[in-house]
């Protein structure tokens, strides 16, 4: 069978099956369950559709993929803001590389972040999330990855 490519399919339109089939997926890397059938149990899919597709869906950003990411952040100019946002990277396991801090214009800073991900104990995206939803974080998207 002759390989066509790669899509980026938005999730909203997505079949659940493959939504499972992720889920499945993480719940046995983060060590959640121990078994296939816990994890697919849990999904809420079958064995047999778990085994046909795992190998052929995973998340954008894979942590296996993807080993550093670099994000800016707009930041209010409040202290403790980049120090709340420096502990929820550690506490996901990730390693930061490297920080550049502007200094605040108009109560606002710019800070960029690059982060080692290959020890992530969570996904790139719940972690950019996480960061997203804190009080004092104005804008954040990721800028770079390799």
């Amino acid at each position: 069978m002759k390989k066509t490519g790669y899509y980026i399919v938005d999730e909203e339109i997505l079949p659940d099956i493959f939504k499972k089939v992720v889920e499945a997926k993480i719940l046995l890397k983060r060590g959640r369950v121990k078994t296939v059938k816990e994890a697919v149990n849990k999904a809420g899919l079958s064995r047999s559709a778990f085994y046909k597709y795992k190998d052929h869906i995973q998340p954008l950003f894979d942590t296996k993929m993807i080993k550093i990411i670099t994000i800016a952040l707009l930041l209010q100019h409040t202290p403790g803001i980049l120090s709340k946002v420096l502990t929820t990277i550690a506490q996901a396991n990730g390693n930061i590389l490297t920080i550049n801090q502007n200094i605040p214009i108009h109560n606002q800073a710019n800070v960029t972040i690059s982060i080692e991900t290959t020890g992530l104990n969570t996904s790139i995206n719940d972690l950019i999330n996480e960061l997203s939803e804190m009080e004092g974080v104005e804008k954040i998207e990721i800028i770079a990855e390799e």
